[in-house]
């Protein structure tokens, strides 16, 4: 199932503000700015109804290119979906952890496919 997902934005100002009104007759609004001390200086929100699901990130940071993430049920099989993804090729981009600035339960790990696109497993339980 898919967690989640983030297009990058080429005016993130401009965005945002598309967003917020395009989305809100749907009950979808912004509910989360990530600290830019977690993204290096980048704007990323997340927009969602329940929970951020909906992800925009400065174009520069995502180099136009789309990043998608799959739940994971157990901690375990986000390490088994970053060992088997490297082991096909991808290349690292962030190893199996906790990434608390999220949610203190947040276990995530983040591969690049051959295209470069951001490819992340995520699980929330404890």
């Amino acid at each position: 199932m898919i967690d989640h997902i983030t297009i990058g934005v080429s005016d993130f100002d401009r965005s945002t503000a598309f967003y917020d009104q395009a989305l809100a007759p749907l009950g979808v609004s912004r509910m989360f700015d990530v600290p830019e001390e977690h993204t290096d200086g980048v704007k990323v929100t997340g927009y969602g109804d329940d929970r951020p699901w909906f992800w925009l990130a400065e174009e520069h940071a995502t180099r136009g290119l789309m990043h998608i993430a799959f739940q994971a049920k157990r901690q375990a099989d986000v390490d088994a979906f970053h060992a088997a993804a490297l082991r096909a090729g991808g290349a690292d981009n962030g190893v199996p952890g906790l990434r608390p600035h999220y949610h203190a339960d947040y276990y995530a790990a983040f591969v690049l496919d051959p295209d470069g696109h951001n490819i992340e497993a995520v699980c929330h339980a404890r």
